[in-house]
């Protein structure tokens, strides 16, 4: 069975450890529904972006976790 994970990084692209310990997923919609529960912890924790796998595979990133400027 795939694990789908996170990586979480600065802006820059250096991986640094997330505010919130994200459990290992089984399908991507798990992955993307707690990404979308957490992003702010994540945000304020020192993480700027992330990138999702499905076991070494990226699937896409980096996704900025900064909200858009209206």
């Amino acid at each position: 069975m795939a694990a789908w994970t996170w990586r979480f990084e600065k802006a820059d692209g250096a991986e640094v450890q997330p505010a919130v310990t994200p459990e290992e997923f089984t399908t991507q919609g798990d992955a993307e529904s707690w990404i979308g529960e957490h992003w702010k912890d994540l945000l304020a924790g020192g993480a700027d972006q992330v990138r999702l796998f499905e076991d070494t595979t990226e699937i896409y990133g980096p996704m900025s976790l900064h909200a858009e400027d209206a």
